[in-house]
């Protein structure tokens, strides 16, 4: 869609948001949040709630999932000192093929360290009797590098320790005291379709999906795909620069197989419609996609940045949250249907109490009906 060249400007995707509207839970059930239906061409919007987006598919279409896994990032626990600290996993740890002190495994990852005094180099961090970290490097802006030394009983996984220490690293925007949600946010701030494991942040749209929602969609003939977006700490990062163009925007790793190109290949060329499950499958697509609007099977880092005037090749429709506003996931959904769409849709969403962000209420964004 062509942009305006007020469209680049950071100040003109500012919306008033009350903030009881921030949602702090997520819905009673899974598909029982609200749903805005955004007729693209037609400028025109529906309530709903998210159960009845099966009456906007057909038999044909394929829905792209983005399979990853939220792991519990956040650890609290203390210094050798006794003071207390926050350690952020910013992806994943490796593991490394030498062992710790005194049998414990061992692996490597970057982090953000929170505390009222600086960690020193060298120093290490307690989280329990299974896990400990060792500050190796600090870097600016609460960055580190850090070894984490664990151990594992009989079947156990790094993941299992990390279930066992760890939180699920819930966006800033969302409030939690003490062990307040914690067993409940382990299950719901992941998708129903999770399986591989690296994201530091949920693919949000995905969390309306249920196993019998997938299956009815399945039932009336829609064909599901998948692929893997990681999704990283970099989704949070605010937007400064006051001509949006001028953003760095972050990295994420990314994997499309070739049975899930197979799928969308065939639909494209076959002229059946192509449904994203959220902004991160939308941009990995859009990555993978070829002048022909195909895409090709790749794993790697993506760091496709889609603002007004990028030129979709793949999505005809998506589904997404209510974004932040002034932020790179509200730029690609309005380079999709046009920015000016995208706010009076908002506005109306703010009117009749819409519940926002990560927890929050969805969009369906039709630009294929």
């Amino acid at each position: 869609m062509q942009a305006e060249q007020h469209d680049y400007r950071l100040d003109a995707y500012a919306y008033a948001l009350p903030a009881e509207l921030i949602a702090q839970e997520p819905a009673h059930k899974r598909d029982q949040s609200r749903l805005l239906a955004l007729h693209a061409a037609a400028n025109r919007r529906e309530h709903l709630l998210f159960a009845d987006i099966q009456r906007y598919f057909r038999a044909g279409d394929v829905l792209v999932l983005n399979n990853t896994r939220v792991f519990p990032a956040r650890l609290l626990g203390t210094k050798e000192s006794g003071g207390k600290i926050e350690l952020f996993l910013l992806a994943f740890p490796k593991e490394q093929a030498d062992a710790g002190k005194r049998g414990r495994l061992k692996a490597h990852a970057p982090a953000l360290l929170k505390s009222s005094k600086r960690a020193k180099v060298g120093s290490y961090l307690n989280f329990g009797e299974n896990l400990k970290a060792e500050v190796a490097a600090l870097h600016e802006g609460g960055k580190a590098e850090v070894f984490l030394h664990y151990r594992l009983k009989p079947g156990q996984t790094l993941e299992d320790v990390l279930q066992t220490c760890g939180r699920m690293p819930l966006p800033p925007y969302i409030s939690r005291s003490g062990l307040e949600y914690v067993a409940e946010d382990m299950q719901r701030y992941q998708t129903c379709y999770a399986r591989h494991t690296g994201s530091v942040a949920a693919p949000t749209a995905g969390l309306h999906f249920t196993p019998a929602l997938l299956e009815a969609l399945t039932g009336q003939g829609v064909e599901l795909a998948e692929l893997t977006l990681h999704v990283g700490y970099g989704t949070f990062a605010p937007v400064r620069s006051a001509d949006i163009r001028d953003h760095a925007i972050h990295q994420e790793w990314v994997s499309l197989q070739p049975e899930s190109a197979e799928k969308i290949n065939a639909a494209k060329l076959s002229g059946r419609r192509i449904w994203a499950a959220g902004t991160t499958t939308a941009r990995s697509l859009e990555f993978a996609a070829r002048a022909n609007g195909l895409v090709q099977p790749f794993s790697g880092p993506c760091d496709l940045y889609i603002y007004p005037g990028f030129r979709f090749q793949v999505v005809d429709n998506l589904i997404t949250n209510f974004h932040l506003p002034q932020s790179s996931l509200l730029f690609l959904v309005s380079a999709l249907v046009g920015r000016d769409k995208i706010l009076a849709a908002y506005a109306e969403a703010v009117q009749l109490r819409y519940r926002f962000f990560s927890y929050g209420d969805a969009m369906a964004i039709l630009t294929r009906p």
